[in-house]
C-alpha cells in the first residue's frame, strides 16, 4: 500500500553530498525520503510527482551534459516540476542545474570559491528565507556560476560570484553555496575531493578550522533558513 506520508525525493551525485542537515528537518516534518543516485538510480517520473524535490551538489557541470546525459534529464526533470508548480530545492550543481532548467545561462568561471565566506544579501534577499545568513560565513565549494533567469529575484552574491541565490516564486529556491552540509563530517568532503584541493593548492587543513570555527552558527541559521523555506512551500 502506497504511503499517506509527503514524498521528498533528493537527487544525489556523490554519496557524501546527501541532505546533510536537511534531513532531520524533513524527518521531522512527517516527509519519507527517497535518494536517487544520478546515473545509477532511474529518474523516471516519480520525481516530478513528490511533494518535494532537493537536487544536490557534485563535481560535474550542466556543460558536461554530452558526457552524462543525466543531467539533461534533471534539467527537464526540473522544468516540469516547475510548469507545474511544485517545490524544488537546487544546492550547488542543483542550483546550476535549475538554472539551466528555467532558461538561464550556466558555464565554468575558471576559478573556484572554495571555503568559508560571507553572502551579501540584496534587498530581496533580505526580505527572503535567506535572512537569516546575514553576516555568517557559508560554506562555498564551487567553480562554474549561474545567470539569474528571467522573472526570478536575485538573493545573494559574494566578491567573485555575483549570483549566489535566486528564487522564483515561493517554490523554487536556487543556492549556489552548500547550506545542507553537516561540517561535523567535513572530512569526507576533504577526502572526496583531494584532487580538486590539490589542483587549487588548498591546504584541507584551512578548510577543518574553517569548519570549526563556523559550523554551529552556520547549522542554526541554515535550520531556520530551510524551516522558513518549508513554511512558504
Amino acid at each position: 500500500m502506497k504511503s499517506s506520508a509527503p514524498q521528498a525525493t533528493a537527487i544525489r551525485h556523490v554519496l557524501f553530498e546527501d541532505l546533510g542537515l536537511i534531513g532531520p528537518i524533513l524527518a521531522g516534518r512527517g516527509f519519507e525520503v527517497t535518494y536517487l543516485d544520478a546515473g545509477v538510480d532511474e529518474l523516471g517520473t516519480s520525481p516530478a510527482d513528490a511533494e518535494l524535490l532537493v537536487v544536490l551538489g557534485g563535481p560535474i557541470g550542466v556543460g558536461d551534459a554530452d558526457r552524462y546525459p543525466f543531467l539533461g534529464q534533471e534539467i527537464d526533470l526540473i522544468s516540469r516540476r516547475a510548469e507545474a508548480g511544485l517545490p524544488t530545492l537546487g544546492v550547488c550543481l542543483g542550483a546550476q542545474l535549475m538554472a539551466a532548467a528555467l532558461g538561464a545561462g550556466v558555464g565554468p568561471t575558471g576559478r573556484t570559491e572554495i571555503g568559508f565566506s560571507e553572502l551579501t544579501l540584496t534587498q530581496d534577499g533580505r526580505e527572503s528565507v535567506l535572512a537569516p545568513l546575514e553576516g555568517v560565513p557559508v560554506f562555498h565549494w564551487h567553480g562554474d556560476e549561474f545567470e539569474i533567469p528571467a522573472g526570478a529575484d536575485r538573493l545573494a552574491s559574494t566578491g567573485g560570484f555575483p549570483n549566489q541565490a535566486f528564487s522564483l516564486g515561493s517554490q523554487n529556491l536556487a543556492l549556489q553555496f552548500h547550506i545542507e552540509a553537516d561540517l561535523r563530517f567535513i572530512e569526507r568532503w576533504l577526502i572526496g575531493h583531494s584532487g580538486e584541493l590539490a589542483t587549487a593548492g588548498i591546504d584541507p587543513q584551512a578548510l577543518r578550522d574553517g569548519a570549526a570555527r563556523h559550523g554551529c552558527q552556520l547549522a542554526d541559521a541554515a535550520r531556520e533558513v530551510i524551516e522558513s523555506w518549508l513554511d512558504g512551500i
